[in-house]
């Protein structure tokens, strides 16, 4: 792994990349860590090669209420996850600005709540999300792919299972007031046992693709603004 650089290797037009995750429950297969995995590996891999750009450490430890109630998921909540955006990316003033690549999507609240202060600050800042048709909500199909193709020693062949397969439709209020736990005992969203090395495989090319031409955008933006 490449050394972190030292204040004068960075250029003042730089742009800050930062791999948003999670510290959470991802049922009995994937490991706490999940989201920040495949955040900072899509960072890294959008990025390489590519000038201007400070990949910063990821955000591990985030807005997970939703979770609670499941061993081992840690979390400061929207409040202060919202605070913690604002801040860091204040910090940030000397790089053209701040891009936000999220792998939790219990943090959109958060986001918004930043994201209106900094833009009525008139700071740059913008967030990618994943975008994948037909995806599991968590740690299903979808997920479990992409750690077998990121981290497959992570991932605990042997326990993999199936959750609720409900649509969101069907469970989104149960979901926003009573937590995953209420409609999931093992956690899971989706059904993993279907995942395989080769899906995630080909998710993350898309994935990364589509990241770099958004890191591009926002550079070209910014550049002219």
């Amino acid at each position: 792994m490449p050394s972190s650089p030292t204040w004068p290797e960075v250029p003042r037009n730089a742009c800050v990349v930062i791999p948003v995750g999670s510290f959470e429950q991802h049922g009995p297969h994937l490991p706490l860590d999940t989201d920040t995995q495949i955040a900072a590996h899509l960072c890294a891999q959008a990025t390489t090669g590519m000038d201007n750009v400070v990949v910063a450490p990821p955000l591990s430890i985030t807005a997970s209420g939703e979770h609670a109630g499941f061993s081992g998921t840690i979390s400061i909540g929207t409040e202060a996850f919202a605070t913690v955006i604002v801040e860091l990316v204040r910090s940030c003033d000397w790089s053209t600005g701040v891009i936000l690549v999220h792998g939790h999507g219990g943090n959109f609240e958060a986001v918004q709540r930043a994201t209106a202060i900094l833009n009525s600050e008139q700071r740059n800042i913008a967030s990618w999300w994943p975008n994948i048709p037909g995806a599991d909500a968590h740690a299903g199909h979808t997920e479990t792919s992409l750690m077998l193709a990121i981290n497959p020693n992570a991932v605990r062949a042997d326990n993999l299972d199936v959750g609720n397969v409900q649509p969101m439709s069907e469970i989104q209020r149960d979901l926003q007031t009573r937590g995953v736990q209420a409609v999931s005992t093992n956690g899971i969203l989706g059904d993993a046992r279907s995942a395989t090395a080769k899906h995630g495989s080909e998710l993350l090319a898309e994935l990364t693709n589509n990241l770099q031409a958004f890191i591009l955008s926002a550079q070209q933006q910014w550049s002219h603004s």
